[in-house]
């Protein structure tokens, strides 16, 4: 399983938005290949932003 997909997992099983940080203590992956997994997952619109600095997968 890729970072990316390991992300997009973590954000869908958190149930709420949750900020990057966030997906740093449920998943225990390194902040920087989060921070690139988000961007590359905005990308292609897999997440979306309900709250500022909060993610969610999109619908």
């Amino acid at each position: 399983m890729s970072v990316k997909d390991e992300v997009l997992e973590c954000i869908k099983s958190a149930g709420a938005p949750v900020s990057a940080g966030e997906v740093e203590k449920l998943s225990g992956l390194d902040r920087k290949a989060i921070d690139k997994a988000f961007k590359e997952l905005k990308q292609e619109n897999a997440i979306v932003s309900p709250v500022r600095c909060k993610w969610e997968a999109a619908q």
